[in-house]
């Protein structure tokens, strides 16, 4: 059974100051299919923000997409923070907004810049990026291609301190 669709397209034609409306399949409608296919799967987005602790990223994440991402975060005491070394933590939002779907994740980086000597603090972070840059390529090589997750980082956030050396 083969279904036979057809896209509306609006084209003035004048006729009596009347508007009608000419059917036809083409490459002008593929822009219009391409974003409603798009617009029902949804969009993945990966943030990912760095930054000195009480820099406010938690606060400007959880402003910027309405949801408080960190409701389980427990705060750490002066020893901990001195022990404490650059980690990666994600969290995965899905956010519907007017109907398109947003599967929202934000990677955190607590402990980044916090310690004395920071040498190095950033190698972490630049070998999750490139993990996830080389998991999305393996996945784009394999042969199974239809269900790829795209965990890449979208957008760094990096936050500096307004005090500091100059």
């Amino acid at each position: 059974m083969t279904t036979n669709i057809r896209y509306k397209s609006r084209i003035p034609i004048k006729s009596d100051e009347t508007v009608e409306e000419k059917q036809y399949v083409g490459f002008a409608t593929l822009p219009n299919q391409v974003h409603r296919k798009s617009v029902k799967k949804g969009f993945d987005f990966t943030l990912m923000v760095a930054g000195e602790s009480g820099m406010g990223k938690s606060t400007l994440v959880n402003s910027l997409f309405l949801t408080d991402l960190y409701k389980d975060r427990k705060l750490l005491n002066a020893e901990e923070r001195i022990n404490q070394t650059v980690e990666i933590i994600k969290h995965t939002v899905d956010i519907e907004e007017k109907g398109v779907k947003l599967k929202l994740t934000i990677v955190d980086t607590p402990g980044f810049g916090d310690a004395v000597n920071n040498n190095e603090c950033w190698k972490p972070i630049t070998d999750y990026i490139d993990q996830q840059f080389e998991q999305y390529f393996r996945d784009e090589s394999g042969l199974n291609r239809k269900n790829i997750q795209d965990n890449r980082v979208h957008c760094c956030l990096y936050f500096i301190p307004p005090f500091g050396h100059g």
